[in-house]
Formats: C-alpha cells, structure tokens, sequence
C-alpha cells in the first residue's frame, strides 16, 4: 500500500464529516473515490493533503506515518491535489501557474527562458495545446482545467488526487487525459479519481470506495460491481431514473433576444415564457455558456437587444439584477463565492448591492430569512456564521441560488447547473427547477447532459458554432436526434423559433 488511512474522525461544529473513515490506496492503481456532495470525500482528502486537521486516525504514506500534517509537508511527501475548483493565479502567465511557488532561477534572477520552454515541453509531452505566454484570464474554461492537470503532473509526485477532472473537458479531451492516467499507472504511479461520472469511473478505475454521510459504506473492485449498486451505496436508497416533467400553463413572454451577438455567438432570435424551462445544448463551445453570461452582462453583447417584460437591458450585471434575472455560473469558486465571508453573508450580498445606499445590515432579520431557505433547498449547515468553505460543493450552489431567490428574482440562468454534483444531488437540483417553473420563475439551463434536458425542459435549443440549429419542443426530444443537430450532422435549417 502508497497510503493508508485508519479511524479518522472530523467534525466540524455540530457536524459530523467523517466517522471511522478507513481508506486505502495500492501503488500502481487508479481507485475511485465515490459519494454523494457532503458525504465527506473533500474532507478526507483535504486531511490527507494537510489542508484540514483531523481529530483522531492515522495516517501513513509511503511508509511513513504523519499526524495532522502541513500542506508542504505532503507535497514535499509526494501528493499532488487536483481540486475541483480550480485553483489558478489569473493574472499570471500560464508558465508562471506551472512554476508557482518553484520557479527556476539564474542567479539572482527568475530564469523565464527556461521555464517557457519547460512549460511547451510539457504540454507537447501531454498532447496539449496552449500558449505557455498566455495570461490565465484569457484562457478557456477547459484550458483552465488542462492546466490545473498538467500543473499537478509536472510535478514529481508518487499519488495524484484528481477533483472531477473532466467536467469541462471534451469527449476528446477526456479521452487524452485518460491515456495520460494510464501511463502514469504503468509507472508505478497512484491516482485519486473523484467522479460522479459512472461511465468514466468503470472505464478508468481499478478499485473504488463508497463514502456517505462520513462512513465508509463499500469498497472493492469495479470488476466485482455495477454501477446500479455504486448508485445504491451513494444515495442510501433505491434511485429511480423517472421524469418528473409535467406540461403546464404558460404565461406571457417574458424574455426576447432580437438578433442578439456576442463572443462567440451571432444573431440569436427567441421568445422565452414566464414559468417555461428552456434547455440550451450543444458541443463544448458551440457558444450557448457566453450567450447566457452575456444574457446576464458578465460577458459584453456586440450586437442586438435583449428584453426583459419587453424593457431593453442595457449589458451590465447590475441592470440584469433589477430585473430580477439571476445567473448560476458553473465556476463557483470564480465567479460566485465569496471566499472570506461567511455562509450568511454570501447569501444576502446580492440584496444589499440593490438596496445601496441602505449603510445598515440587521444580522439577526438576515439569519431568520437565510433560516427560511436553508428548509426550502434543504441546505446542510448548522450555523450560517461559518465560512462558505465549509459547506460541500452542493451546498454552496444552494446557497448562491438562495442569494437570488432572496431578491425575487423572477428569470434564473443556469449554466451546467449539475457539473460536478452527484445523483442525489442532481435529483434535488431537478426537483428545485420544476418548482420554481411550477411557481412561475422563468429557469434558463445549459448542459451538456441530454437526460437532464428531457427531465425538466419544455423546448431545447440547439447550438453549433454559436447559432440556434434547432428548437425540440418536449415530445421531440431524444438523445439521438439532439446529438445529430449539435454536431451538425443533419441539415436542420440555421434559425430561431
């Protein structure tokens, strides 16, 4: 065994993260750390990596035992850590993210010749395709994730914990990167592989171990399993793939885009409804995430008009707030957390930013209105005074869409509202969606994922290269015929509906 963990114990507050957690990991294999958002995976390994101290257990990596251990420490031991947020300098050069913190030097002086050239031969190396010069703002969502990779691979580490690696990769990015875990394996090589994604998890694994609720429930080799009863040890329950969706009476519209242009999308045409779920979908970059950043004026529109109960909306944030849209970025960490508060004061920053220039916060009228949506989302906390970080993954999502229920806002923009959550997570995600339809929100969503389309949506855009290809109305809508559009594959008429 490279890593031994026996007996940990955490508990934070009132809460318990892990009980008893024993897990192992063999040299040489990749092993599928499983569960569903909370159940405790991020804390094991932030107390593997030094990042979090344990209250009791043991703990013995490459033969040598630690007790509650610093970040250096295990870096230096031979642990590289991936997470699922990436963890990035922005405003620094790609080259300079690879050498954070062990730059090369010649003399007195950083060497950046080297390091550049270090840096494209890692990235030849790895088969993947980014300027070494490039500042990290400019880069892509999945360039941002190969980088977080190759960062953690350049190192000489003997375990690599990797975080939900492919949520924003492409198939065939997924596929490269997978190659590149297997040749580290056949080096001897240990990896930490966190999904919630079944398919990749039984191509890639060799063993896995199930956590819920801080216990460990199973582990085992995924030859010896199914991913039926993966699913099964995750949730506790048995897990019914049914769709919930229900036709109902929709309202005026309530949201216009009159050839609408921006990054990465041109001349966008459509009439969205008060309580309709909307569906946008397509190959990763067919353009439908900046067409909903720009929707909400994170992103600068270039042509057109969009119009909120028939008002045009100038492309700030702030003008997008007052007409009660809201907007779910897929990058948490980036783009809604607010890393220094606390829970309570991620939940009502929105509302004060309108309220300006209200100077006075009453905490206690706040904890009793964040007390009414942490029932209605079911969000895991004990005490709304602690830091954001300590919620899971899931549990800040809810808190962000609780910020903006907490201004009634009335069209929600969800993008890739599901990467990285788990089943049970999903199911509570796609309840939380109907509802708010049913309660006469206007829900917006991009995805990737068709089988979320057909659960909650009522049409489903179709993008390729930043134009609508196609619209399916409920009844229409199938993997297949999805697919073929947003590859192109048919000629479906570019236009709107």
């Amino acid at each position: 065994m490279i890593l031994e963990m026996q007996g940990i114990y955490k508990t934070f507050g009132g809460t318990k993260a892990l009980i008893n957690a024993d897990f192992n990991v063999e040299k040489g294999e990749i092993h599928a750390l499983l569960g569903e958002n909370g159940a405790g995976k991020s804390t094991l390994m932030n107390i593997l990596t030094g990042v979090v101290a344990m209250d009791n257990g043991s703990i013995v990596f490459s033969e040598t035992a630690y007790n509650n251990p610093s970040i250096r420490q295990m870096e230096n031991a031979g642990i590289a850590f991936v997470h699922q947020e990436r963890n990035l300098a922005n405003d620094l050069n790609v080259y300079e993210n690879i050498f954070l913190n062990r730059e090369l030097t010649k003399g007195p002086f950083l060497d950046k010749k080297a390091m550049v050239q270090h840096t494209q031969e890692l990235f030849n190396q790895l088969g993947v395709n980014i300027d070494p010069l490039k500042t990290v703002s400019e880069l892509k969502t999945s360039e941002k994730q190969l980088l977080e990779i190759c960062r953690a691979l350049d190192t000489k580490a003997q375990l690599f914990i990797l975080d939900e690696p492919t949520t924003a990769l492409s198939d065939d990015e997924v596929k490269h990167l997978f190659e590149i875990l297997r040749r580290l394996k056949q080096q001897g090589k240990s990896i930490i592989f966190i999904s919630h994604k079944m398919g990749e998890i039984f191509e890639i694994a060799d063993r896995y171990t199930v956590l819920r609720n801080g216990e460990i429930i199973s582990s085992g080799f995924i030859k010896d399993v199914s991913a039926h009863q993966v699913t099964l040890d995750m949730v506790g329950q048995q897990y019914i793939d049914r769709d919930d969706y229900k036709p109902r009476q929709l309202g005026e519209v309530v949201l216009s885009l009159r050839n609408f242009s921006g990054n990465d999308f041109h001349n966008i045409n459509l009439d969205v409804k008060k309580g309709e779920i909307v569906a946008f979908t397509g190959l990763s970059g067919c353009g439908a995430s900046e067409l909903i950043q720009t929707m909400f004026g994170a992103l600068p529109s270039l042509s057109g008009e969009m119009l909120v109960k028939g008002q045009r909306i100038k492309g700030k944030i702030f003008n997008a707030m007052k007409k009660e849209v809201a907007m779910l970025p897929s990058n948490r960490k980036e783009n809604s957390m607010i890393p220094d508060g606390n829970i309570l004061e991620n939940n009502y920053i929105a509302e004060h930013v309108l309220s300006w220039p209200r100077f006075f916060i009453v905490q206690k009228d706040e904890i009793a209105k964040f007390q009414t949506y942490k029932q209605m989302l079911q969000i895991k906390t004990e005490d709304p005074l602690n830091p954001i970080d300590s919620l899971s993954g899931g549990n800040q999502q809810k808190i962000f869409l609780a910020r903006w229920l907490n201004i009634g806002a009335e069209i929600l923009l969800f993008d890739n509202p599901t990467q990285g959550v788990d089943v049970g997570a999903k199911v509570e995600i796609y309840r939380l969606i109907l509802q708010f339809a049913e309660a006469g929100k206007t829900v917006i969503i991009n995805t990737l994922e068709i089988p979320e389309i057909k659960k909650v949506s009522d049409r489903c855009v179709v993008f390729y290269e930043g134009e609508i290809v196609k619209i399916f109305n409920h009844d229409e809508i199938n993997e297949h015929d999805v697919m073929l559009c947003a590859t192109n594959a048919i000629n479906t008429g570019r236009g709107a509906a």
